[in-house]
This record gives structure tokens, C-alpha cells and sequence, in this order.
């Protein structure tokens, strides 16, 4: 078989990855698109592995070690970030990324403006407008 299969699948498995990264609000899809494209390069070192072992007669099989200690990272990635996003769910209620990261700003719009201290600012008066404190 020639390099150039698994070289355009890897690609392809990557951008997929790579656009499911982009364009996804849910925090667990974001760890499958990421998952997708360790996976892409798992395929890409194992290939390049055998290619390089027919070409050069050699038996180390380096390739096929990284892409073990691929997978160990791969493994421990998705059990540290489904337990952070379980975390995320049980205290805000969702694992929409746009709404954690307008929480992780400071800016919740169910709770009142508050100073540097953490006190609740005094709501303004009928006809007064808020002032903008920094």
C-alpha cells in the first residue's frame, strides 16, 4: 500500500477534528473532535513507521511506541476532561462553552452588578442611569 492512502486519511480525520473543535458549543464533542485528531496522528505515525522500516530495514518501530504513548495521553485527556465537564454541568446546569465562558468572565445576567468587594451595588433609581464602574 502507498504512504499517500493513510496520509490523506489522516488529513482528512484531522480537519475533521480540527472543524469539530472550531465550530462545536458542547464541551464533550469538543473532546470527541480532539480525540479524532490524536487519532489522525496515531494512523499518520504508525504509516510513516512502516514506510520508513521498508525503506531503511530497521525494527525499532519507534512510530508504533509514540503512538502508544498517544493513546496513554489520549486516555488520560477524555478521564480528566469528562470529569471537569461533569463538574461544569453539576454547578452551572450546562456544558454550552459560550455560556461558560460569559460565567468564567465575571458575567452572570441572573445576578445584580457588583463592586470589587463582592457587595450587590444598589439597583438605580427610576429615570437615573446606571454609571459604569471599573
Amino acid at each position: 500500500m502507498h504512504l499517500a492512502y493513510p496520509a490523506v486519511l489522516a488529513a482528512l480525520l484531522f480537519c475533521t477534528g480540527l472543524y469539530g473543535v472550531l465550530a462545536r458549543r458542547n464541551a464533550i464533542l469538543v473532546l470527541m473532535s480532539v480525540e479524532l485528531m490524536l487519532n489522525a496522528v496515531n494512523l499518520n505515525l504508525v504509516a510513516f513507521d512502516a514506510w520508513l522500516s521498508r525503506a531503511a530495514e530497521d525494527t525499532l518501530h519507534s512510530g508504533q511506541a509514540l503512538a502508544l504513548f498517544t493513546i496513554a495521553v489520549a486516555a488520560a485527556e477524555i478521564g480528566i476532561g469528562l470529569a471537569i465537564v461533569l463538574a461544569v454541568y453539576r454547578n452551572r446546569g450546562t456544558s454550552d462553552i459560550d455560556r461558560l465562558r460569559d460565567t468564567a468572565e465575571g458575567h452572570d445576567p441572573d445576578e445584580p452588578d457588583s463592586d470589587a468587594t463582592g457587595r450587590a451595588l444598589p439597583a438605580p433609581a427610576a429615570g437615573e442611569k446606571a454609571e459604569a464602574t471599573a
